[in-house]
Order: structure tokens, then C-alpha cells, then sequence
């Protein structure tokens, strides 16, 4: 039977943080151990630059962390093909035909697309290459046939114009390109949130916990966590409601019951924040701890890194080359092949 194709990624605006390991890390290393799947991991440092094309630095050195925290979280170049985006040209070709197939009118109503305009405050000062976006991510997932993609709830609409790309190229030239379908988290788990209660967890905000923060580092983020203003004395009655400490209890600590008694404790007065968060570090620090160590390890060798992505982004150019060459077949532009 043949495996069923992953492709998902990140882009390299900065180191990842937990809230990207609950998110995506773990079950991206759970479904590539599994031998069920092949596994196409992208680092889309030409997505990232659609809106940080004036920092190219930026993305230069995130490039290497992002590779660094992939292989500290077990994700295995023998086993996904880790490679990077802008060393696909494939991609970009596919991109340009794919573009002819798309309205403007259709882009602006990607609700995904309209969101993030508005969180990044470009108003009108779009940059092209950004508001095309998810039609370069069709490219992406379509060169490598991929038919499943593990994505957040928000990027569903990109994924529909993934398939309504899919659906009129195979209308208009033959059944070249295959229609992916989403891999999403479990109805209710929702993302991690920040540290100091945010909703989002992020770099700009100061609220997270990244996998490369060293012990003491650690520590002190947890120790400086949103609890309950109101719980100011320990033998006080807490929240434990919106409490990021017993938020991320909740996610990290395989002790369900342990949890339980001490929430038990906390709602009924005698159970201090000091004496919570010091048991969060000790969790965090079991789960983090082993993927720090491994991450530098292999931070003491960064060429082989390097060596590791060159290695994975010429496997993934045969495999788009390939799709490329169906693609230029059916639209009819191979005018030389028989010279």
C-alpha cells in the first residue's frame, strides 16, 4: 500500500517556541515515526519574506534555529525530507502558472489573508507577494501531491483555495495535481497561549517559552506566569479558570490526578503561586529538558546542519521536478522535449 504525503513547515521569523511543539512539532515526529506517512518538511523562508523582505537577515538566521529545533524534537532526516523553500525552483514556477487560475477578488476574500493584513496593519500597503501567499502554498503542497497537511483550524481557507486551484487546473488541462484534505487538532485543544494569559503566543509579545531557553531561563518564565490577581495570600480561596499555570499543567503533566488535587487545593485556599510554579518548572523541565540537551548537540556542529538541508532540499527538487515537468506536459509549454 502506498503511504499517503505530508507536507507542512514553518516560517523563519524567529526560534519556535511550545506553543509550535503542541502544537505541530510533537504529532509531525508521532506521524513520521509511525512509517505510515512520507514526510515533506518545509523551512518557507520565501514566505517569510513576503513580509520581511526589507530584514533578509532576520530570516538567514532563523533558518538555521528553526533546522536546530526540528532535529531536537526528534524530527528525523532519514525519515521526512527537511528541506528549504527557496531552493525549490520548481516552486516558483508552479506559483506563476497557478496565479493565472486565481482572481484577485478571490484572494481578498481568503479570510486567513484579510486577518493577517489586518494584524500587521499593512492597509492598503500590501505587498504583493504577500497577499498571493496562499497561492504560492498551493504550489507547495501541490508539487509534492501531498494529500494531507497538518494545519491549525485558521488555515482551512487557505487549503480550500488550495483545492479550488487543484480542482480548475485539473478542469481546464487533465488530472495532474491532487486535492489535499487537512490534518487538524482535536475540536477543543485549541493553541497554547502566552505566558501572560494572551491568546496568542509569540515573540512580538514577550509571553513565550522557546525550546532553545536555557534552565534558569525557563524558571524565570514560569515563576513571572499570569495566575489569579485576587489570589494574593496563599490561604486565599484561587481561580484556577484562565491560571496559566494550571493552563499548561493541564497540557504538559501526564499526572491528570496529581493535577485534579492540587487544583483542588488551590480553589480552596493553601496552595501558594510560588509553590504551583516551582511544580510547573519541574514538568516543563522534564519534557524540555532532553530537547535542549539535544538541540545543542547538535548547535556544536551547525555545518552538518547545513549539509543536512542541502541534502533534504535536492531529494525534495527531484520529486517537484518531477511534478513541474506533468504540469508544463498538460499545460502544453514542453515545446522542446522532442528536439
Amino acid at each position: 500500500m502506498a503511504k499517503e504525503i505530508i507536507l507542512t513547515g514553518d516560517r523563519p521569523t524567529g526560534k519556535l517556541h511550545v506553543g509550535h511543539y503542541i502544537g505541530s512539532l510533537k504529532k509531525r515526529v508521532s506521524m513520521q515515526n509511525s512509517g505510515k506517512y512520507d514526510s515533506y518538511i518545509m523551512i518557507a523562508d520565501q514566505q517569510a519574506l513576503t513580509d520581511n523582505a526589507r530584514d533578509p537577515e532576520k530570516i538567514k538566521n532563523s533558518l538555521i534555529q528553526v533546522a536546530l529545533d526540528y532535529l531536537a524534537v526528534g524530527l528525523d532526516p532519514k525519515k521526512s525530507t527537511i528541506f528549504v523553500q527557496s531552493q525549490i525552483p520548481a516552486l516558483a514556477e508552479l506559483n506563476l502558472y497557478y496565479l493565472n487560475l486565481v482572481t484577485v477578488s478571490r484572494l481578498e476574500r481568503n479570510p486567513t489573508v484579510k486577518a493577517e493584513i489586518q494584524q500587521k496593519h499593512f492597509e492598503r500597503s500590501i505587498p504583493a507577494g504577500f497577499f498571493t501567499y496562499p497561492v504560492s502554498q498551493a504550489a507547495d503542497i501541490t508539487a509534492f501531491k501531498a494529500n494531507l497537511v497538518p494545519v491549525g483550524d485558521d488555515q482551512e481557507p487557505m487549503l480550500e483555495q488550495t483545492r479550488e486551484i487543484v480542482r480548475t487546473f485539473n478542469s481546464i488541462y487533465g488530472e495532474v495535481l491532487v486535492e489535499p484534505q487537512g490534518v487538524f487538532a482535536p475540536k477543543g485543544s485549541g493553541r497554547l497561549p502566552g505566558l501572560d494569559g494572551n491568546a496568542k503566543m509569540s515573540k512580538s509579545l514577550n509571553n513565550a517559552i522557546y525550546l532553545s531557553d536555557d534552565a534558569d531561563t525557563l524558571r524565570k518564565k514560569v515563576m513571572s506566569m499570569y495566575t489569579d490577581p485576587n489570589h494574593i495570600h496563599v490561604e486565599d480561596p484561587g481561580k484556577v479558570e484562565g491560571n496559566m499555570v494550571f493552563t499548561y499543567l493541564d497540557i504538559f503533566d501526564k499526572d491528570k490526578d496529581k493535577v485534579a488535587e492540587l487544583k483542588e487545593q488551590y480553589r480552596a485556599g493553601g496552595l501558594g503561586d510560588v509553590k504551583i510554579k516551582r511544580y510547573l518548572n519541574e514538568v516543563l523541565e522534564a519534557e524540555l529538558g532532553p530537547i535542549r540537551a539535544r538541540r545543542e548537540e547538535f548547535a556544536k556542529d551547525i555545518p552538518a546542519v547545513y549539509a543536512m538541508l542541502k541534502e533534504g532540499s535536492e531529494k525534495a527538487n527531484e520529486v517537484a521536478n518531477k511534478t513541474l515537468e506533468e504540469v508544463r506536459r498538460a499545460i502544453g509549454v514542453n515545446y522542446f522535449d522532442n528536439i
